[in-house]
């Protein structure tokens, strides 16, 4: 059988799904494979031009019909949310544009939530891709905004300030980690084939942690940023047991951002 797959080139996406994109042996799937920022999969999969993505936590209400959120592949944790950065200030500005990473992010939603509980109403912002919104910042083009992925780990190098741990803000409201990216897979699909999907994402993750060493020739091509360093504190962070199985607390996190997405 024949699927279409959407994942990022972060090195988290890439580490998981590396031997699936090579092809498994016995697998009974062929991968067609894009590559792209997690807005545009977003997108991709709300006008529903994919069969598997990895996607942001938050738009699945909007996809659910279509979509089923599986029980591995995703991004959650504890101590790995977006951060809220300045390039000039160590105090928010609520009158400033904050520059966010794509109307569909779970690091938006997260953003507008602490924003909502600390100063009501609703903020001025405006939206670029991850990329671009740290580019800004470290450029001075940008007051603040909010940054994901690989940035976590370069902003005091940077030169960057932290205003809020919109993660750490997560979980000190709800007591649940961090429900950052699912995988999904059309709804069309039979239980059985849910259930290889699932299968093929495990065996490929189980490929990955077999090596030694974290780093591919693959992930660090695909990577937006080339130091090392910093690509094996990405998979370390973002890549845990939540990865294999959802689970009890995985599942409470996510019906809680989901919860506060329909809100």
């Amino acid at each position: 059988m024949k699927l279409s797959l959407g994942i990022s080139t972060c090195p988290n996406d890439t580490y998981i799904y590396e031997a699936l994109v090579a092809g498994l042996e016995g697998s009974p799937f062929e991968w067609d494979v894009h590559f792209a920022d997690v807005q545009t999969l977003n997108e991709m999969i709300i006008a529903g031009e994919l069969d598997v993505a990895k996607v942001s936590a938050q738009i699945y209400p909007k996809v659910k019909h279509e979509y089923t959120c599986l029980g591995c592949g995703g991004a959650i944790g504890y101590g790995c949310g977006p951060l809220l950065l300045s390039s000039d200030s160590d105090e928010f500005n609520p009158e400033c544009v904050t520059v966010l990473p794509g109307a569909n992010t779970t690091a938006a939603l997260l953003f507008k939530f602490w924003y909502g509980r600390e100063f009501g109403g609703s903020a001025k912002v405006e939206y670029a891709l991850f990329d671009e919104v740290y580019r800004r910042l470290v450029a001075g083009k940008a007051p603040q905004g909010v940054t994901i992925h690989e940035h976590r780990f370069t902003w005091k190098c940077d030169k960057l300030h932290m205003l809020q741990d919109l993660g750490a803000y997560w979980e000190a409201a709800t007591g649940a980690p961090i429900p950052l990216g699912i995988a999904v897979a059309r709804n069309k699909f039979q239980g059985e084939t849910i259930a290889k999907i699932e299968s093929e994402i495990r065996r490929s993750l189980f490929e990955a942690r077999k090596r030694n060493h974290l780093i591919t020739p693959f992930i660090a091509q695909k990577a937006q940023i080339e130091d090392p360093e910093v690509m094996e504190k990405h998979i370390k962070m973002f890549v845990n047991d939540f990865s294999e199985n959802v689970g009890e607390a995985g599942n409470l996190a996510l019906n809680r951002l989901w919860a506060l997405a329909n809100g």
